[in-house]
């Protein structure tokens, strides 16, 4: 069985769950070699202060067949960083497959490799993707060709085991998915926007408004047009 080797984004204030959710699936998978990666290998404080560390630097990171991003609050800053954006770029020349959870797509659409491809990313950022003429498609995981990728945070899981069952089989997946107990049952339905109440939907709108408007402000220095 011929290996596929999974390079996995590291970045300051990254959301936690957006790269273990992925990692815990793909480290059960045999085919898969995982490698996490980022600009240094020093400790990274991601959201909430956990510290997580890289095994390989941008400047040492061999060729990776599958290119992964998470995503969080440090996607802002990142929307304009030529050194994110340039090792980025220079992996998703050679990569097989280029992937994403949650507002990783966003990066993933600044470097400009979703150019072209359909993909979504958390709830509150599909804008952010229109605002790059991403078409969006809002599902929990979108694959288009060799992109795929995932919605919110949770769905960091669902994407795991889709490009899993694409890559090594459905019946790894499955298993994978047995032995995570992976049987969600939420305690209320507010998980989406589509399904949330209409003033649980605004509080999280106000919440995250600064975060988006600071988005929008990154992208529009790159010289994207004016949100829609």
């Amino acid at each position: 069985m011929s290996t596929l080797t999974i390079g996995m984004l590291l970045f300051p204030e990254l959301t936690i769950q957006d790269f273990v959710g992925p990692y815990e699936v793909f480290t059960r998978v045999e085919k898969f070699r995982v490698l996490v990666v980022s600009e240094t290998t020093g400790l990274i404080k991601a959201e909430g202060g956990l510290s997580v560390q890289a095994d390989y630097s941008f400047e040492n990171c061999p060729q990776i067949d599958i290119l992964f991003v998470p995503g969080g609050k440090g996607i802002t800053p990142l929307l304009a960083n030529d050194t994110y954006l340039g090792f980025l770029n220079m992996q998703g020349k050679s990569a097989s497959y280029i992937t994403a959870v949650c507002t990783g797509s966003v990066l993933l659409g600044a470097a400009g490799l979703l150019n072209g491809y359909k993909a979504t990313t958390h709830w509150r950022s599909l804008d952010l993707l229109r605002m790059m003429n991403i078409e969006v498609i809002e599902e929990r995981v979108v694959i288009d060709r060799n992109r795929v990728t995932g919605g919110g945070i949770t769905a960091g899981i669902d994407f795991g085991l889709t490009l899993t069952a694409l890559l090594a089989g459905e019946d790894v997946a499955k298993v994978i998915q047995l032995m995570l107990e992976y049987a969600p049952e939420p305690p209320f339905n507010s998980g989406s926007a589509k399904t949330a109440e209409p003033h649980i939907l605004q509080k999280a709108r106000n919440i995250t408004q600064p975060m988006f408007d600071a988005r929008v402000k990154q992208l529009q220095s790159r010289g994207y047009p004016a949100k829609p």
